[in-house]
């Protein structure tokens, strides 16, 4: 794994784009950020009630690099509309196509804690965000949940710089690019076994360079539907709508 400097995974995000893509539109809604070009890319508006977003109504028929240069702002909704702006060029599934052996379509449309709990029995698994389905992943693994925001029985996020050493599995919401806690929390977690989970995440084989083991992210392939539900206050039932949950490995490199 190379050693990770403070902005070089954001610009190692950025720089692929194609320079001559222009963005179609943008949606912030209640619960996902949404940019349409070559795909639909989503990432999870941040929450905490909404702020005026610098530049509304002029994202449109700009180019898409520039939108997702906004990834590296502090304006957590600048932030958002920037992964999302790399995701719609990365998980689309025209560049999915040119990219993978695997595809969207061709993988069940399950949670990557689903798939992957045979392999975290007895094991100690920390998780970075409260996402569903980890009651039942409690009862066979030895798991622990940082959350910035957390329930009872989670940690608050600054636990990480206690918890994270000692991991057998670490699962990190694609969210820590936004907040850009991102690069720490792969530094704390290199000796385990680390895996970008949700629909912020940008699939692309960059990380696997960088110590990820594994990526679990979304490709929209029924952008129409996805758009309308977003729009009409859409949450998690987004992957009944046209948003398909991806996992990849190394090994789906083409």
């Amino acid at each position: 794994m190379s050693k990770i400097t403070a902005w070089e995974l954001y610009d190692r995000l950025i720089e692929p784009i194609p320079a001559e893509l222009v963005v179609a539109d943008c949606l912030v809604g209640i619960h996902w950020t949404l940019v349409r070009c070559e795909g639909v890319g989503v990432a999870m508006t941040p929450p905490g009630g909404f702020r005026c977003l610098p530049g509304a109504g002029t994202f449109r028929g700009r180019k898409l690099r520039e939108l997702a240069a906004l990834v590296k702002s502090w304006h957590p909704l600048e932030a958002a509309l920037g992964v999302a702006a790399i995701n719609a060029y990365f998980n689309a599934p025209s560049t999915m196509a040119k990219v993978w052996k695997a595809q969207p379509e061709s993988q069940a449309n399950e949670s990557v804690f689903v798939v992957m709990k045979p392999e975290l029995i007895g094991k100690k698994v920390t998780v970075v965000g409260h996402f569903p389905d980890l009651d039942e992943l409690a009862s066979v693994c030895r798991l622990s949940i940082l959350e910035r925001n957390p329930l009872e029985g989670d940690y608050p996020d600054p636990a990480c710089e206690y918890i994270l050493e000692d991991q057998d599995f670490l699962f990190i919401t694609g969210v820590t690019l936004i907040n850009k806690t991102l690069p720490r929390l792969m530094e704390l977690g290199r000796n385990a076994r680390m895996v970008l989970v949700g629909p912020s995440v940008p699939l692309t084989p960059l990380w696997f360079n960088k110590g990820i083991a594994s990526l679990a992210g979304t490709s929209v392939i029924d952008a129409d539907r996805v758009w309308r539900h977003v729009a009409q206050g859409g949450d998690r039932s987004i992957f009944k709508q046209g948003a398909h949950m991806v996992k990849l490995y190394p090994v789906d490199v083409q």
